[in-house]
């Protein structure tokens, strides 16, 4: 089973999905978006690295309703994160939305692994494309207006996740500012010049 580096773990939250929802963020993507407010995670440089089995027993099912999976680039790691969600579903059923940079016709047509459609077939909610700096608008699940929220299932439906206000949880632990969730522009302008190191825990690809 292939093992996962993972950049970070968010065991509770609300701000990535609809519900209480684990988090997952992988470290590594070969996308390197202009303006990624998640650069340290962007590297392929060893991280966490864990089974997918080593990555459940740090998510508390009895609390969460869904999983989302970031980044980094969740496709550039599909099989493990296909391992991991088929695990948690093995014990609850949960919801899966994933965020990548890349297009899901890209996705499709030329996976850029072979675990790729394994974790398509998990996925509830795929949200696709670049993030693109001058087109974050504040607004809905996503960072930037050309990425597309894409319904793979009939789950969730019945959340407006396009126009949604946005959600970001911010915690300070020894001196380090940690955001999970969507910042918007005004979020991180407010906090620069505050001295505080910025750990973004966001979705951006």
């Amino acid at each position: 089973m292939a093992e996962l580096n993972i950049a970070a773990i968010a065991g509770f939250t609300h701000a990535l999905g609809p519900g209480a929802r684990a988090v997952i963020w992988v470290q590594g993507c070969p996308l390197n978006c202009p303006g990624c407010v998640a650069p340290d995670w962007i590297p392929f440089v060893p991280a966490t690295y864990m089974t997918p089995q080593q990555a459940l027993a740090r998510l508390d099912l009895d609390r969460i309703t869904g999983m989302t999976f970031s980044g980094g680039e969740p496709m550039e790691q599909a099989a493990g994160l296909a391992a991991l969600a088929r695990l948690a579903r093995q014990k609850k059923d949960l919801d899966l939305i994933c965020f990548t940079g890349y297009r899901y016709e890209r996705l499709l047509k030329d996976p850029p692994n072979a675990g790729v459609p394994e974790l398509l077939s998990e996925i509830d909610i795929l949200i696709d494309g670049p993030f693109i700096q001058s087109l974050n608008d504040s607004v809905g699940l996503r960072g930037s207006s050309n990425q597309r929220i894409i319904h793979l299932t009939s789950r969730l439906k019945e959340y407006d996740l396009e126009s949604s206000t946005r959600a970001v949880e911010i915690t300070v632990t020894d001196g380090e500012l940690a955001f999970i969730g969507i910042p918007t522009p005004g979020i991180l302008s407010a906090v620069t010049g505050t001295g505080l190191e910025i750990d973004r825990k966001d979705e951006t690809p």
